[in-house]
């Protein structure tokens, strides 16, 4: 299964990593204030590959970042697993210096010195994904908000949201993609995100969004959409964001 050796090259990453990391720290923007900021709120990707192959992104990590950010992004979420994703964890640092919105480190985290190290780098929020950390959750979340991160939670069932919520995390990603088939249901999110905004939460659609009217269609029941390769592989990034956040 790609999921599971894509976890087990995470534990390898993890296991060389420091117990500490420098104090000197970058000052964090909150995830959760850029979302509710605007309608419809997109935030973009910079993302090179995927299970599926190469997105055909061309541009560097920042430079792709600052065309989103000019397209209307309210935030970044940049990939940096290496081995399916072709992401590497100094593209936070690049993206940072070209834009001034928030940050959101996605990978597949599979131990606390990874969270920590998500700060170091630069990032304002982390992903951490229920299937994957599993009964550590609450820990993660601790250990994300005591970093000074805004833990991002990602779930695909009503289980999980339920696991999300028993935690401290205001954030709630909702993956429309399965992680163990790769099967899409965009139908996913409508159905989880009331789960979570009776919980005062902020419910965001993942995966799977290729065209500008399903970004209307989610703001009704989502507070924002993340969006990937549809954006990240166009040949002129921000013109195909201005599409998806200028509904």
């Amino acid at each position: 299964m790609i999921l599971e050796s894509i976890i087990e090259s995470s534990r390898q990453r993890a296991a060389v990593l420091p117990d500490v990391f420098p104090e000197e720290l970058f000052p964090t923007r909150s995830l959760a204030q850029a979302i509710c900021s605007r309608s419809p709120a997109v935030i973009g990707e910079v993302k090179y590959a995927s299970p599926q192959g190469p997105t055909g992104a061309t541009l560097s990590p920042g430079r792709l970042a600052a065309a989103m950010a000019a397209g209307g992004a309210v935030a970044i979420s940049v990939l940096t697993e290496p081995t399916v994703f072709a992401g590497d964890p100094s593209y936070i640092r690049e993206v940072r210096r070209y834009i001034s919105l928030p940050i959101l480190r996605k990978d597949i985290l599979v131990h606390p010195a990874q969270i920590r190290e998500s700060r170091a780098l630069g990032a304002d929020a982390v992903l951490l994904i229920a299937t994957v950390v599993g009964s550590d959750l609450v820990e993660f979340v601790d250990c994300a908000i005591a970093s000074g991160l805004e833990p991002v939670v990602e779930v695909s069932s009503e289980e999980e949201v339920r696991s999300a919520l028993s935690t401290s995390a205001q954030i709630i990603g909702i993956n429309n993609r399965d992680l163990w088939t790769l099967e899409i249901d965009l139908s996913r999110a409508h159905r989880l995100a009331p789960m979570i905004r009776a919980a005062r939460r902020i419910p965001v659609a993942m995966s799977g969004i290729s065209d500008p009217g399903e970004v209307k269609e989610y703001m009704k029941t989502c507070s924002a959409v993340l969006i990937g390769s549809s954006i990240a592989k166009a040949e002129n990034p921000q013109e195909a964001m201005e599409e998806f956040a200028c509904m």
